[in-house]
């Protein structure tokens, strides 16, 4: 598992409260960073919302590699448990893993060059507070759990909020085709049943005919997940994301969390991209042929118009212990969509087939009774 990070500046630069002189963090659903001791706030600014979401070219940047003015420093510390680094806020002197609670040791820190910096995010909207909330909620809404669950989900201390870095990609596809058209057509058969009787029925066909052509689709903001730390279905399970609300990045809104660095670049990102794009293709392709059914025999792709951006999205991230084995969650810090890793409860789970299988035997022996099978 590749490191996480933040960038060169919000390590070193400390946004300090002009009243008490603490650190200043960023107060989720606001546009302001809040003192802790005093409530002072300084609002963000640059806070609005961009007229013009920037994006870059992929095929320039892939070929010069030299864009400086979009690179950026990190400082990693990596765990040595489960090998995921961070980097943390100013003035922090002890940490312990976002990933899996062990504890860091800072003087690890690694510098990392030539990084990608993030061109927006979303800032965080969920605090604290109202992530825990939602993670109880998820928690008693589990269909066969064990009841000792959700006391355990109480005792829920600790959960970090943390940047996960993502690509989105824009491109316009051309795919030309062949295949062939199926169109469903209707006889009519004669059979003899179970007890003897001549009786006729409407049977199915289809009718293949070739076919070929070109379609075309303009694909914008096919999002890829730029980190290993936590698998690509939870990561997709919590879409959607209000991408319409990216504001510019500013270092002032990652004050008081965690961001990671990607550990997958643009260049896989954009293979994941392409295959998130497939199926709205295939889909395309099938309505182009037309009929009832389709068979597609050959496509073929080109991407032009390519381009993509880095950004940042806001999550809380935890884990909880059950019975000596510890289940990771996550929060969307703009929704509060929860997804994660749970138990099952086998007794529940025993219980409800049972009782399926129960009623299942009632109604078939009432069946039978009703239709005279059983006296």
């Amino acid at each position: 598992m590749d490191s996480l990070s933040i960038s060169e500046g919000s390590n070193t630069e400390d946004f300090d409260c002009g009243q008490c002189g603490a650190h200043l963090t960023f107060e989720p659903g606001t546009t302001s960073l809040k003192c802790q001791y005093c409530d002072h706030e300084n609002k963000i600014d640059g806070s609005e919302k961009p007229a013009f979401v920037e994006e870059k070219d992929l095929n320039a940047y892939l070929n010069s590699m030299t864009d400086n003015a979009t690179k950026q420093t990190v400082e990693v510390v990596s765990c040595p448990a489960c090998n995921a680094g961070t980097t943390l806020p100013p003035n922090i002197t002890s940490a312990s893993c976002g990933f899996c609670g062990t504890p860091l040791v800072l003087s690890d820190a690694k510098s990392q060059s030539n990084r990608i910096a993030p061109q927006y995010l979303l800032p965080f909207k969920v605090n604290k507070k109202e992530a825990a909330v939602h993670f109880r909620d998820w928690i008693k809404s589990l269909w066969f759990a064990p009841n000792a669950l959700k006391r355990s989900a109480n005792s829920l201390k600790k959960i970090t909020g943390m940047y996960l870095p993502f690509w989105t990609y824009d491109a316009s596809t051309t795919t030309n085709y062949t295949g062939q058209r199926g169109d469903y057509y209707y006889t009519t058969e004669s059979y003899t049943d179970n007890e003897g009787n001549r009786k006729t029925r409407r049977v199915q066909h289809t009718r293949w005919s070739y076919a070929s052509g070109t379609v075309f689709h303009l694909f914008d903001d096919v999002l890829v997940a730029g980190t290993q730390s936590v698998s690509t279905e939870k990561l997709d399970e919590l879409e959607p994301w209000d991408l319409h609300e990216l504001k510019h990045y500013d270092e002032a809104y990652l004050s008081g969390f965690v961001t990671e660095q990607y550990s997958l670049d643009v260049k896989y990102g954009l293979r994941q991209a392409k295959l998130k794009m497939q199926p709205m293709i295939r889909e395309l392709v099938e309505r182009d042929i037309g009929g009832d059914t389709q068979r597609i025999g050959s496509s073929n792709t080109r991407y032009s118009n390519l381009t993509f951006k880095h950004i940042l999205l806001p999550t809380w991230i935890s884990s909880y212990r059950f019975k000596d084995k510890v289940y990771q969650f996550l929060v969307n810090a703009r929704t509060g969509e929860v997804q994660g890793e749970r138990p099952w409860s086998v007794y529940k789970i025993a219980a409800a087939t049972l009782f399926g299988l129960s009623v299942a035997g009632g109604l078939t022996y009432a069946y039978m009774v009703h239709n005279g099978y059983v006296v």
